[in-house]
This record gives C-alpha cells, structure tokens and sequence, in this order.
C-alpha cells in the first residue's frame, strides 16, 4: 500500500476568525506598550533637540547653508496622557 501525505482540512471562516481577532489584540497591544514607553520618555526626557539645515544661497561652487538647533518640549500632561492611554488599551478589554 503506497503512503499517501495527508493534509489537514483547509480553514473555515469560523476557524480563521479567532486567529485574526488574536492579531488584532497583538496589534492593540502593541500600540499601548508603544503609547506607555513614548509617554515613560516624554516625562524623563522633558522634550528633545533636532539640527535643521537650510539652504540660504548657493552662488558657483559656494553654497551657504544655515543649520538651526530646535528644542521641542514635551509637556508633562501628554507624557501622562500617553501613559494612561497605553494602560487603559492595555487593561481594559471589550
């Protein structure tokens, strides 16, 4: 008798639907973890520094650039905001 390779039945609607409703939860999930550490940061950090450079003029071969420091602060009620987001995503459940 040959060995024939058995295969297991292809997936109802039924059965995929608790899988995606587990990738949803994951993506939910991930969301808060993300929302909870970017507010953790907001409050340690206070706020964070980026260089912008401009372009004022390029005359032949010398070009002049200007580069600009901005500060962006964080205030303290989104950090805590974002906290409690992520927490209560995390937490509470349909």
């Amino acid at each position: 008798m040959p060995l024939v390779p058995v295969f297991p039945p292809s997936p109802s609607p039924i059965q995929v639907w608790p899988y995606r409703r587990i990738d949803e939860m994951s993506a939910v999930k991930m969301l808060a973890i993300v929302l909870i550490v970017a507010g953790a940061l907001g409050l340690v950090y206070g706020g964070f520094t980026y260089t912008r450079e401009t372009h004022e003029a390029k005359l032949g071969p010398i070009e002049l650039s200007v580069k600009d420091k901005e500060t962006v602060n964080v205030p303290v009620w989104a950090g805590v905001g974002a906290i409690v987001a992520g927490v209560v995503l995390l937490f509470v459940r349909k």
